[in-house]
């Protein structure tokens, strides 16, 4: 089984940076995918990145590409998603997850609690 808590959100300038982190219990963990899903009050959850497991090949969205960069250590059982030059239509709930290598949170069976994000001055 994993367990996922991430950490590292808050409050952010527009134009800042941020790291976020996801850390898991699991012995099994680099087996997964990991990917970052994000939702906003009202709006649906969206895919942001994900990363695969021992390959760790990276796929980020294009609404954040060029912008955020997802990571993993497996040795620390440890997926990061480092926010650069964020926008106010950043903030959100960001959430991890473990599962298939995807897009879609349905091919996610592992999720954490969520870590609020806001871009405000």
């Amino acid at each position: 089984q994993v367990q996922l808590v991430e950490s590292g959100g808050g409050l952010v300038p527009p134009g800042g940076s941020l790291t976020v982190s996801c850390a898991a219990s699991g012995r099994t963990f680099s087996s997964y995918a990991v990917g970052w899903f994000r939702q906003a009050p009202g709006k649906e959850r969206e895919f942001v990145a994900v990363v695969s497991g021992s390959t760790r090949i990276t796929h980020v969205a294009d609404s954040v590409k060029g912008r955020f960069t997802v990571s993993r250590d497996n040795a620390k059982n440890t997926v990061y998603l480092q926010m650069n030059s964020v926008k106010p239509e950043d903030t959100a709930v960001y959430y991890c997850a473990a599962g298939s290598y995807g897009v879609s949170p349905l091919t996610y069976r592992h999720w954490g609690q969520g870590t609020q994000v806001t871009v405000s001055s």
